[in-house]
């Protein structure tokens, strides 16, 4: 099978984020990485290239897309991996010369941004796919066809949580910085770093739609422009009520993403730091576990696993499972096919919904925790 070609905006040398993703294109060996336009200066760019043995290094992103977009052999699909405020530009500028999209979450750092965004993408014939990893992981999976099946029932509670202690007290190292930045993250910190994760994984596992929000909002450590703490009450489609807790500043918790969602036959439990196990209760019956590739786990859950069971599969794993779903979903089109039935992955408009919840939350905040309504 022939590997994609790959191109990457961000990700030089001193981001995180960019080389998880290029560890996760790499995975099951279905990408290469031939371009990249890797930092804010072209000194930068022009390095980290050089260190990665990128065979084509551009100053920016535009020229990258300009350029790549004539070659006969330039890139199919194109990784985002920038502070929040870049998402835009240079997703346009690649979505409007047929070159598929792989952006980092949340979709942009301004509702105004995301709805753009959207009609970028409905325009144009290229996919976009947004890289919240944890809808890869495969009790995830598991759990979100539980649901669907109806093994919990009908939906009553959703208890959704974040919380990690990194922003405790003040930093100043480039990961802390923007993100931080009302500027470059927008106007949620927690809210839009993490709890757009959880809110997405919410809607992902249960399949429901938030209808309307309540939200209180903190920035603890002092002189903090973005909220470090947020509290939101949830209302879902349905009649389902919901809670989710994100925060920074929780010592003691590196990144504990958690979900429990409780039906009237019963409730399942999984958290992000331990990944391979899925707790099951049936209503009056004893809690039940069940791990990844093991017994009760079904095709879901299969489908994105790669090892037997006992092995842990997590962070990179799911990212990878995003990626692989991608390329499939890429081939198909290139064969002139439509993606296929069984392929999933957060799509630009789930992104959207993660913007509308960041704005929703501090619009909430603002007015003293009011319920706001999610405008989908």
């Amino acid at each position: 099978m022939s590997r994609i070609k790959l191109g990457m905006v961000g990700g030089g040398n001193d981001a995180f984020i960019g080389a998880v993703h290029r560890i996760a294109s790499r995975i099951d060996d279905r990408f290469e990485l031939v371009a990249g336009a890797l930092s804010s200066t072209p000194e930068k760019s022009q390095a980290s290239g050089e260190a990665l043995g990128l065979p084509r290094i551009y100053d920016d992103f535009k020229q990258m897309a300009q350029r790549e977009a004539r070659r006969k052999d330039g890139i199919d699909a194109v990784s985002i991996v920038t502070p929040n405020h870049v998402h835009y530009s240079a997703a346009r500028e690649f979505l409007k010369r047929g070159i598929h999209v792989i952006c980092d979450k949340p979709l942009t750092s301004t509702l105004a941004d995301a709805k753009k965004l959207v009609k970028a993408a409905e325009d144009s014939d290229a996919l976009f796919i947004l890289t919240h990893n944890y809808t890869g992981y495969p009790m995830v999976r598991q759990a979100r066809e539980m649901i669907a099946n109806g093994d919990i029932g009908a939906i009553r509670v959703v208890q959704v949580e974040y919380p990690q202690d990194w922003l405790t007290v003040e930093q100043d190292f480039k990961q802390a910085e923007w993100r931080t930045d009302p500027a470059r993250s927008g106007a949620g910190g927690s809210t839009g770093d993490i709890g757009t994760h959880a809110f997405n994984l919410a809607c992902f596992v249960t399949g429901l739609e938030v209808e309307s929000l309540a939200a209180d909002l903190t920035a603890f450590v002092p002189g903090r422009q973005v909220d470090d703490n947020g509290h939101v009450m949830l209302r879902f489609e349905g009649g389902a009520k919901g809670m989710l807790w994100c925060s920074q500043v929780a010592p003691g918790n590196e990144n504990a993403l958690r979900i429990r969602v409780y039906g009237d036959k019963g409730g399942l439990e999984w958290a992000q730091e331990d990944p391979n196990y899925l707790w099951h209760t049936p209503f009056g019956e004893p809690k039940r576990l069940i791990t990844r590739n093991g017994a009760g786990a079904g095709e879901a859950a299969a489908r994105v696993s790669r090892i037997p069971p006992g092995h842990p599969e997590g962070y990179l794993e799911g990212f990878a499972n995003i990626y692989t779903e991608s390329a499939d979903a890429i081939m198909a089109v290139k064969a002139g096919q439509g993606v296929p039935a069984e392929v999933l992955y957060p799509t630009v408009h789930d992104g959207l919904k993660g913007v509308q919840f960041v704005s929703a939350c501090v619009k909430s905040s603002a007015r003293n925790a009011t319920w706001v309504k999610l405008d989908h």
